[in-house]
């Protein structure tokens, strides 16, 4: 038998964009509520084609002047302004948390289509699939960098970018041409879980490659990039009971086995079942994938990545990546590094770090479990931010 289905990574999610009424500005000043010296001020911000996007900005209580402020840019999605994956998974309040405690304002806002956290997506029927929705985001992002600049508690010539994953890219787009997107030049850009490679090669990764690598990883006892039934069989034990029976059914059908060998080539014979169950030869019309995925990947293709367009950039740079991300992997954030210092940039920082997957906490590499991101991650981009205000 042929597997019909497998279980795969959520990859980029294609945006859309919609029209609610517009009804913005910067609202009163109101202290936290659970007494962590963080005042929060919530914001609408206007967006182009009459969206608008709820926000909040947060500063330390009792701050004086205008602070540095940090824009969280988020992953790919729609997501809110905490970019809330599960319940108690925020990946960018944790973040915006830490940051205030150090000194900084920091403004998180909902992408386009989300109304509310949760996230809590618009049911406008007239919101409509955007031809371009990449370069929206990139729009969208810029035109926030904006609007954090006419708040009074924030200075508006120290603005930081922070992205994780497509907010990676999309940071990077901007400090290569602030002036072209209407913004002044970033005081420093910080990057987690960094973009690389072309949208069907992160695409290919995503649902097949990390796939093959952790059979060569977890089932190939003896490297030899073949797997026996006995291989087969100790490399299911352990295995969550969904991906044990996907993996059961393809490694122990006969089919699969196509030169009759009693074992199964990774590479040769487990690929091609694999490449075909994800549609990936329809690429970038991915059956498995959400509906406008397509237009997204065509749309974000025409954009550098990081590692094309920070160089262009001369500010400070954090990079941080986890060793075992299997969305974007740390080869990229490495090749981003050596983009800059071969660009002559003099200050810019790798960190990496070990057992952390692509929500910058410690799990499974294969299997990850979701969550926020690590108390260390957090340390290490206040104290950077800090060194850099």
């Amino acid at each position: 038998m042929r597997l019909k289905k497998i279980a795969v990574p959520a990859a980029a999610v294609a945006l859309a964009a919609g029209l609610v009424p517009p009804a913005y500005g910067w609202a009163t000043e109101r202290p936290g509520a659970d007494g962590d010296g963080i005042a929060r001020e919530s914001v609408t911000i206007p967006l182009d084609g009459g969206w608008t996007a709820k926000g909040e900005l947060t500063y330390p209580k009792g701050a004086k002047g205008r602070l540095p402020v940090v824009v969280l840019l988020h992953g790919s999605g729609r997501n809110d302004m905490d970019q809330t994956l599960a319940p108690g998974v925020t990946t960018l309040k944790p973040v915006a948390q830490a940051v205030s405690r150090k000194g900084f304002a920091v403004l998180r806002f909902n992408k386009r289509g989300v109304t509310g956290v949760g996230p809590v997506l618009s049911d406008n029927p007239g919101f409509p699939d955007l031809s371009k929705p990449y370069e929206q985001t990139v729009r969208d992002a810029a035109t926030v960098v904006r609007f954090a600049a006419t708040s009074k508690h924030v200075d508006p010539a120290r603005i930081f970018l922070l992205g994780h994953s497509e907010g990676t890219q999309v940071a990077a787009n901007l400090a290569a041409d602030p002036g072209g997107y209407g913004i002044r030049k970033p005081a420093g850009v910080v990057a987690m879980g960094v973009v690389h490679g072309t949208p069907r090669e992160v695409i290919y990764y995503q649902s097949v490659g990390r796939t093959l690598g952790q059979l060569h990883e977890e089932f190939d006892l003896d490297g030899d990039g073949t797997l026996t039934p006995a291989e087969t069989t100790a490399g299911l034990i352990g295995q969550p009971a969904e991906a044990a029976a996907q993996y059961r059914a393809v490694l122990t059908d006969p089919a699969t086995d196509t030169n009759h060998d009693g074992r199964i080539a990774i590479d040769t014979e487990f690929e091609p079942v694999l490449r075909a169950a994800v549609g990936f030869d329809k690429f970038p019309n991915l059956p498995v994938f959400p509906k406008g995925l397509a237009e997204y990947l065509v749309d974000i293709g025409r954009f550098r990545t990081p590692a094309q367009d920070l160089p262009r950039y001369d500010g400070p740079v954090l990079l941080l990546n986890g060793q075992t991300d299997v969305q974007t992997v740390v080869r990229g954030a490495i090749v981003t590094d050596d983009a800059l210092a071969k660009a002559g940039n003099r200050d810019h920082r790798l960190i990496t770090y070990p057992g952390m997957s692509h929500l910058m906490n410690v799990t499974p590499e294969y299997q990850p479990v979701p969550g926020n991101p690590d108390p260390a991650v957090l340390r290490d981009i206040s104290t950077w931010l800090a060194a850099h205000r």
